[in-house]
């Protein structure tokens, strides 16, 4: 498993042995060769490992590409006969204002996004090929459960209100809606995902659960922590995707149900487990 030390990597960890599995925890670098011999025994690959943020991306994709998609290749000539589960992203999406199915067409506004929907392409075509079977899960906004991750919504939300950053910036109206899940909802996704996964096919799952405003959140945020959340209101970005939402019908159909992704359920674990001396919070 790579990326296990990370923010959704150590909660899938946390829910495999839960579920009676034995993660082995890959720390080499992505960049590097991976040792055939090493993976011959291993029954399957859950790969979370990538550089992931946006606008970042922008500025660096020689970088994002090398990882992201070289990464990804360096791990996929190492196997043979191994269930494979890849970690991407909702933002592979064009833009729509329906609920998006796992069929919809794919437009990747970003380098990072683009870098996922490459290595989601390697990897089918690689299943394809009976060499292994691959499972790519597209996460939404993940959130919640000690998320440190600021540039997310919730997370800069709930560390504005908590003053360990000066605050957040909004761009637009903040009418702006995105399909938020629970770390741990994510978590029980993987799980289900790799147990319905065979060498030789190739599937594709949303993984998100609660569509909500920008000011949905700043509110929820609010009445949880008991705290305004300071904003900077700034002029829409052009183009700025103004919905997006999962259908996750396709995932539901493993047996798979959000159940933590309530809106208060993922800013109060956020809250709790994040912020520095949360205080009395919201009076009852």
């Amino acid at each position: 498993m790579t990326g296990a030390t990370g923010y959704v990597g150590r909660v899938v960890v946390r829910e495999l042995r839960f579920h009676g599995h034995e993660p082995v925890v890959s720390r080499q670098r992505l960049s590097e060769p991976f040792d055939a011999t090493e993976l011959s025994g291993v029954g399957a690959v859950i790969h979370l490992a990538a550089v992931a943020r946006v606008r970042e991306s922008f500025l660096d994709p020689v970088r994002y590409y090398g990882t992201n998609v070289g990464g990804t290749l360096n791990l996929l000539e190492a196997l043979q006969g191994q269930r494979f589960l890849l970690a991407s992203t909702g933002g592979v999406y064009r833009p729509s204002d329906e609920p998006l199915t796992e069929d919809a067409a794919r437009e990747p506004s970003s380098p990072y996004a683009a870098t996922k929907a490459a290595a989601e392409d390697l990897v089918a075509w690689t299943a394809r090929s009976g060499r292994i079977g691959a499972t790519t899960l597209r996460l939404f906004n993940v959130a919640g459960g000690g998320d440190t991750d600021t540039t997310r919504v919730i997370t800069r939300a709930v560390a504005s209100a908590a003053g360990t950053v000066p605050g957040m910036e909004v761009y637009g109206d903040g009418s702006a809606v995105r399909d938020f899940v629970h770390v741990r909802d994510v978590a029980a996704a993987f799980v289900v995902a790799l147990e319905a996964c065979e060498v030789g096919t190739s599937s594709v799952y949303n993984v998100g659960a609660t569509p909500a405003s920008v000011r949905d959140v700043l509110d929820t945020v609010s009445a949880v922590t008991g705290r305004p959340v300071p904003v900077e209101w700034k002029p829409a970005h052009p183009g700025e995707v103004r919905f997006q939402r999962a259908d996750v019908t396709r995932l539901r159909g493993l047996g798979w149900e959000p159940r933590h992704s309530s809106l208060e359920e993922i800013v109060t674990d956020q809250w709790l487990a994040s912020a520095p001396g949360p205080g009395p919070g919201p009076s009852r």
